[in-house]
């Protein structure tokens, strides 16, 4: 079997540092141009990792573009790994692939396709989400599943401390399967129509929030939106405060240091934030 593997982000290289842990290897890695790369938020580059491994590497603008599908026709590919990379490979591509390609979803497919995967989980108060490892075909995040890994979501749930989850199962996954694609010996389930539901995309200026929220409206959305995402925010007339962590507020005044919200039907501490000026003439974020 040869592998190959595209990406450009931390996660991916930690997925490729998984492969050679349990024994796997790769025969070819695709990332972006350098030049693309100082474009682009949370960039990693892979070129010491396939350096060390000795696996080739190429450097593309787009996935679809002919000196990509160029690279993959020589490397003549059973299985490729697309992790971390925005965009969407077409029926070029995947035509060129003996088994297929596949990739990494964060929710529990078919349930959460779209964006902002993990965010929405904590914002719709789910009970559980997970990673799906699916095969990919010509729609979004629709293809034959190949494994999950369910993530019970905790009620003091973060951001941050999901998405440290959602990597780790990443890593499983991937070790995990490892043995049946070298064997040939995928199993896969075509995904339930029935059950599907999609998940909007979310910018900074949704993390704003108005004294109409409610308290726990408001909990939710500072710990679904804290690092590594833009966070929560409260604009005022002369500033705005970048919430990272905080608390329903209790007691006349706000403990120490804490930043108080006065909202619909209560207070919120914000207990860990950033103070941003607010230049005259603008109307601050969003």
């Amino acid at each position: 079997m040869r592998f190959g593997f595209v990406t450009c982000v931390q996660l991916g290289l930690s997925c490729i540092e998984e492969i050679y842990r349990v024994g796997g290897r790769l025969d070819l890695v695709v990332t972006l141009k350098d030049d693309l790369a100082r474009k682009k938020s949370g960039r990693v580059y892979v070129d010491d990792v396939c350096r060390t491994h000795r696996i080739d590497l190429v450097k593309i603008r787009h996935i679809n573009d002919p000196d990509s599908l160029a690279a993959l026709r020589e490397a003549a590919l059973d299985w490729l790994v697309i992790i971390g990379w925005s965009q969407i490979a077409g029926p070029e591509v995947l035509q060129l692939l003996r088994q297929g390609a596949f990739g990494m979803h964060p929710t529990l497919l078919p349930q959460g396709r779209g964006r902002a995967a993990i965010p929405w989980a904590i914002l719709k108060a789910l009970p559980e989400t997970g990673v799906t490892l699916f095969q990919l075909d010509e729609g979004v995040d629709t293809g034959p599943i190949i494994a999950q890994k369910v993530l019970p979501i905790a009620p003091d749930e973060t951001a941050t401390t999901l998405y440290r989850r959602v990597a780790d199962a990443h890593r499983f996954l991937i070790g995990r399967v490892w043995p049946d694609l070298l064997s040939g010996n995928v199993q896969r389930s075509i995904q339930d129509e029935s059950l599907a539901t999609i998940w909007p995309g979310r910018t900074p200026a949704d993390g704003e929030i108005t004294p109409e929220m409610t308290v726990a409206g408001v909990e939710r959305l500072v710990r679904a939106t804290t690092h590594p995402y833009p966070g929560a925010f409260w604009k005022s007339e002369s500033e705005v405060i970048r919430i990272w962590a905080g608390r329903p507020g209790s007691g006349p005044t706000p403990a120490a240091g804490a930043y108080r919200l006065r909202l619909v039907d209560g207070v919120y501490d914000a207990v860990t934030y950033e103070a941003e000026q607010v230049a005259a003439g603008t109307t601050g974020i969003g």
